[in-house]
């Protein structure tokens, strides 16, 4: 194995997609991390004692190049003769920094479109005459200096991809790290590997390796709990901690109340026999700090702050001193964790953390990757088929499937309504094409008709959705007739329930979860 990675380092503007362009180049066998916006020629310098960096990209951001405090790179970045990709804020960021101008464009272009490739070379090589891209943008760049050539254009955007004419220096307006560019990964392949010469000698068991080293040396001689939710990232995060640590480790499942039916059950089944398991009943405590409550995001912060202080208790009585968890890119991405970019909302383990802690420290081995990355590594260390092809659950649980205030009648239909919709979907093996289903309690009463008789009842919606990372979505086409048997089931089996709804939204504009 060698000592140095050919590595990719993007740079970080903020972009919700940022971490995405690292994890689709790993996904080429490559390494690549994520590096703060403004890193100077020293660290980079210092990085290149660990990694044989290869080239650098500009990810995108929610900023115009022409505010005062948006961000900027060290312009000597621009001479270290490193190949340099832009990609949407990345991409005007370079064309305004070599004199170029950046304007706001009479129509902004969000979603898929069709960009004409006018010169199929460089980072564009083997790309057909028209192609699918995804796009997400406000701003444009109009014009750039004669050392520069125009490869690509919309309708809306004239420039839409450029190189420069005597350096490897590349833009372009669209996201090729997401799924919807139909040839995203061939673009990224064409710099990493054409333009870069990057060697794919990366493989995700060299992230076990790494992952298990990093935690024995940030615990010590000391104990750590690891929060444990039966989902797939706390489970793989418990077996990478339990490598680490053995029975210096304590796996606590928590049971707020807010969970799927028969989840205990499932735990006990699943773990008792892998881990130093402890299970702990605090139903009655978040009940209690979440009553009256109703806006989504206090709704979190309350939950992450309880989740803790629980864990702090039981950490005490066990004698540990640091806290590991199963956080996930995504979670870290949409909480807002980084200078520049916005909050979504709060996951419970990001942004729900408290200010104030009796852990040394919290540790995250899988804060960097993806679902489908963790999917690899769960594989890799041998987790039970179901644990890995489990689907996404959120740590609040139920708790954020509840519109509005949560009250012990609500928690028990969005149950039976949820467990309908898993039985339906995985009847007909539909589960293994989706990437969530599930069912949301609405807090809009309807009236309705049954047996002859006026009903007046709550509103539920299903919700089901496609997806490689979670980044974006697409809501599922399900059949009919499984729609039809879902809502029959809901409004036969559930009094309470008069209407059932189905998303249609993608993500963006919604995100997969309703709050």
């Amino acid at each position: 194995m060698p000592k140095k990675y050919d590595a990719i380092l993007v740079l970080d503007f903020g972009g919700q997609y940022c971490h995405l362009i690292s994890r689709r180049i790993r996904e080429l066998k490559v390494y690549s991390e994520v590096v703060p916006h403004d890193i100077s020629l020293e660290e980079l310098k210092e990085k290149n004692k660990q990694l044989k960096i290869k080239g650098l990209i500009f990810s995108g951001g929610p900023f115009s190049v022409y505010e005062e405090n948006s961000p900027k790179c060290n312009p000597e970045i621009l001479n270290t003769n490193l190949p340099i990709l832009g990609i949407c804020y990345g991409h005007q960021l370079i064309a305004f920094m070599f004199g170029g101008d950046v304007v706001r464009g009479e129509k902004a272009e969000y979603g898929v479109c069709n960009v004409k490739i006018l010169k199929p070379v460089d980072v564009l090589e083997n790309l057909s005459q028209v192609e699918k891209v995804w796009m997400s943008h406000r701003d444009i760049v109009s014009s750039i200096p004669e050392e520069f050539e125009i490869l690509a254009k919309t309708e809306n955007t004239p420039i839409a991809a450029f190189r420069h004419k005597n350096l490897p220096i590349y833009g372009v307006q669209w996201h090729p790290e997401v799924v919807h560019t139909e040839n995203g990964l061939k673009i990224l392949e064409n710099f990493v590997v054409k333009i870069c010469k990057c060697k794919a000698n990366w493989r995700m068991k060299n992230f076990i390796t790494k992952a298990v080293k990093e935690i024995k040396e940030e615990v010590g001689e000391s104990k750590a709990i690891i929060a444990l939710s039966g989902g797939i990232d706390s489970s793989t995060a418990a077996v990478l901690a339990a490598k680490a640590l053995g029975d210096r480790l304590l796996a606590v499942f928590i049971d707020h109340g807010f969970m799927r039916e028969n989840e205990i059950e499932y735990i006990k089944k699943t773990f008792s026999n892998r881990l130093n398991l402890r299970i702990v009943n605090a139903r009655e405590e978040f009940m209690k700090n979440l009553k009256g409550i109703r806006d989504p995001e206090l709704k979190r912060k309350i939950i992450g702050e309880t989740f803790i202080r629980v864990f702090e208790k039981v950490a005490k009585e066990f004698g540990a001193d640091f806290l590991i968890q199963g956080t996930i890119y995504p979670d870290r991405i949409e909480s807002g964790f980084r200078k520049y970019s916005d909050k979504i909302k709060t996951h419970h383990n990001v942004a729900g953390i408290p200010a104030k802690l009796d852990f040394k420290g919290i540790i995250e081995p899988l804060r960097n990757l993806y679902k489908d990355e963790v999917r690899e590594i769960a594989k890799l260390l041998c987790l039970p088929e179901e644990v890995v092809k489990r689907q996404p659950f959120p740590g609040p649980g139920l708790a954020v499937r509840i519109i509005g205030e949560i009250t012990p009648e609500k928690i028990r239909i969005v149950k039976k309504a949820d467990k309908i919709v898993r039985e339906e979907i995985e009847k007909i093996g539909l589960n293994a094409k989706l990437w969530q289903y599930f069912a949301v309690l609405l807090d809009t009463m309807s009236t309705g008709v049954k047996g002859d008789r006026r009903a007046y009842g709550y509103t539920i919606a299903v919700r089901a959705v496609e997806s490689k990372e979670a980044m974006t979505a697409r809501f599922a086409k399900i059949p009919y007739e499984v729609l039809e048997k879902i809502s029959t089931r809901i409004t036969n089996e559930i009094p309470e329930v008069a209407r059932v709804v189905y998303d249609i939204t993608h993500k963006p504009p919604a995100t997969i979860e309703w709050e």
